[in-house]
């Protein structure tokens, strides 16, 4: 009826609550639209950020790593920018953020950007290069909010991946469910594949042939590759929880992967992806 509407618009307007039928689950109010930048020469600071999409333990840190060596490259810790939130604590300043020309999402863009770019400008370098792996399930919000940014997909072999993350943290999960928690990373970082432009990279072919790839990365960027790269680890890079990875950057050097596992070796629940991404044929 047209008055429970109108006691319900009024509840919600002055106390935030509303009236619900019995036994019906509330509905989930809607999130603000994720929009591009209106005007992206003054919503946006970055000039086309790069950002490292990969699965947990795929060697994202070794490639941050050797990025980060690079001139023109930031290659910073971790950030979660995208853990950031905007709220209105009045309805008054929603009103006056929307006739800027904002909503909730819009400033949350303003804030990832200016935070980011803060950590740029102190780094003294051109782009940079934001590997949280779990961006990768929020490529969509990413894109949008920088329309030119530039987007790197780390591989490694699925079961490589799954075992990795099971010895980061044996207490804390199984070999069978450090398999399945990865799985999510892996099909998160394959659907930003099927749907955003991008460099693809092997974490097996960047251990054997750290310059060719690394040669291939920077032409992606347009950038002029630099020998320094390959020796990374006389710059302070050494972060917690690396891993596989802790020696690599001790020495500066590039070591070889390990060995690939055999078809048997590899769960069932990652034969599918193993495929996918051409390591079961």
């Amino acid at each position: 009826m047209n008055w429970q509407r109108k006691v319900n618009k009024a509840l919600v307007r002055f106390t935030g609550f509303q009236i619900e039928r019995a036994g019906k689950e509330p509905s989930a109010p809607p999130g603000p639209e994720v929009r591009p930048p209106a005007d992206p020469l003054t919503d946006r600071l970055l000039e086309a950020p790069v950002f490292l999409l990969s699965p947990v333990r795929s060697g994202s840190t070794l490639l941050r790593s050797i990025l980060n060596a690079h001139s023109a490259l930031h290659a910073p810790h971790e950030l979660h920018v995208r853990r950031l939130k905007v709220s209105f604590e009045t309805n008054l300043a929603s009103k006056a953020m929307a006739a800027l020309g904002h909503n909730q999402a819009d400033l949350e863009h303003l804030l990832w950007d200016r935070v980011l770019h803060r950590e740029l400008v102190r780094s003294g370098k051109r782009y940079i290069v934001d590997k949280t792996p779990a961006n990768a399930f929020a490529y969509q919000r990413i894109a949008t909010c920088w329309p030119d940014a530039r987007f790197i997909f780390l591989l490694r072999h699925p079961a490589s991946i799954a075992t990795s993350w099971h010895e980061a943290s044996p207490d804390k999960r199984t070999a069978d469910e450090a398999a399945l928690d990865a799985l999510r990373y892996m099909k998160a970082v394959q659907r930003a594949r099927k749907a955003l432009p991008g460099l693809t990279v092997k974490y097996e072919e960047l251990s054997a042939e750290p310059e060719r790839v690394t040669r291939e990365i920077c032409a992606f960027l347009d950038l002029e590759w630099e020998p320094e790269m390959l020796s990374y680890g006389k710059q302070t890079v050494i972060q917690k929880g690396l891993g596989d990875w802790r020696d690599k950057i001790r020495t500066g050097t590039v070591q070889p992967a390990r060995e690939l596992p055999a078809e048997h070796e590899i769960p069932e629940a990652l034969k599918p992806i193993s495929r996918t991404w051409g390591y079961l044929s």
